[in-house]
C-alpha cells in the first residue's frame, strides 16, 4: 500500500531512517573488536584513568582488528550506500551487506593491512617531528597533510572496491590518483565527514545509529558524481575522435573524388 501525502511523506522518512540505522547496526556488531578498543581508549582518555602501557596496548589492539574487522564491515556498508546513491533502494539491506562482505572481505583486509602500517609510521613520524625535532616541524606538518590526504583516500578505496572489478595494486592505486586529482571532492567529503563527527560527538548515540552510514553515503556520493563526470569526459573525447575520423575520411574522399574528375579530363 503506498501513503500520499504528509502521510506518505513521513512513511519515506521513517523508512530511510531504518535502513540507515539497520545498515550501521551491522556495520557495528561487524566492527566489535575495533570498536571495543576504540571505545575503552575513549572512555580511558576522558577520565583519565590507565597508563601508558594500556594506551599503547589499546592502540595495539585497535591496529591489529582494523584490517580483519572494520575495514571489510566498511566495505559492506559501502556495497549498500552504493545501492541507495545509485538509485536501487528496494534491495535487502541484510543480504546486500554480507554480500558486499563476503565479495570484499579480501581486498579490503588486505588494503585494511596496508593502511594500518601507513598510519602507524606516518602518526610516529608526526610525533618525533613535531615533538622532538623542533627544527624538522615542517617535515611533520608534511607527514600530517600525507596522512589527511591518505585518510580521505580510503573513502575512494573503498568506493573503488564496490562499483570495479579491479585488481588489489589499481585499486590503491587509482583510489590515491583519484585523491589527488579531486580535491574539490576531497575537500567537501572531508568537511562533511567532519561536520557528522562533531555532530556525533555531541551526541555519541548517533554513533550507533546513523553516522557512519550517513559518512559512507556522502563519501560514496561524491566519488559517484566524480565517477560520471569521468565518464562524460571520456564519452565527449571518443565522440570528438570519431567525428575528427569522420572528416579525415570524408576528406580522403574529396580529393579521391577530385583526382578521378581530373584524370576524365585529360
Amino acid at each position: 500500500m503506498e501513503f500520499k501525502g504528509a502521510m506518505g511523506g513521513l512513511y519515506r522518512i521513517t523508512e530511510w531512517i531504518s535502513r540507515i540505522a539497520f545498515s550501521n547496526i551491522l556495520w557495528a556488531l561487524c566492527s566489535i573488536p575495533f570498536l571495543l578498543s576504540a571505545v575503552l581508549k575513549v572512555i580511558m582518555l576522558a577520565t583519565g584513568s590507565g597508563g601508558a602501557n594500556e594506551q599503547i596496548t589499546l592502540n595495539w589492539a585497535m591496529g591489529i582488528t582494523a584490517p580483519f574487522t572494520v575495514f571489510p564491515a566498511t566495505a559492506a556498508l559501502f556495497t549498500v550506500v552504493r545501492k541507495w546513491v545509485m538509485g536501487n533502494t528496494d534491495v535487502s539491506t541484510f543480504r546486500t551487506f554480507f554480500q558486499g562482505y563476503k565479495e570484499n572481505y579480501v581486498k579490503s583486509m588486505l588494503g585494511g593491512l596496508i593502511y594500518s602500517l601507513l598510519f602507524v609510521i606516518m602518526y610516529v613520524d608526526v610525533t618525533v617531528y613535531m615533538t622532538q625535532m623542533s627544527n624538522f616541524k615542517i617535515v611533520g606538518i608534511l607527514m600530517l597533510v600525507l596522512m589527511i590526504i591518505l585518510f580521505v583516500s580510503m573513502f575512494n578505496f573503498f568506493s573503488i572496491i564496490v562499483h570495479y572489478q579491479m585488481t588489489f595494486k589499481e585499486v590503491v592505486s587509482n583510489s590515491i590518483l583519484l585523491t589527488i586529482a579531486r580535491p574539490i571532492r576531497v575537500f567537501s567529503t572531508l568537511i562533511a565527514g567532519a561536520v557528522l563527527v562533531y555532530i556525533g560527538l555531541r551526541y555519541p548515540a548517533l554513533y550507533f545509529i546513523c553516522i557512519p552510514t550517513l559518512i559512507a553515503m556522502v563519501a560514496f556520493f561524491n566519488f559517484y558524481a566524480t565517477y560520471n563526470k569521468l565518464q562524460l569526459q571520456v564519452e565527449q573525447e571518443k565522440q570528438e575522435e570519431l567525428e575528427a575520423q569522420e572528416a579525415a575520411l570524408n576528406g580522403s574522399t574529396d580529393e579521391e573524388e577530385d583526382m578521378e574528375q581530373d584524370t576524365k579530363r585529360i
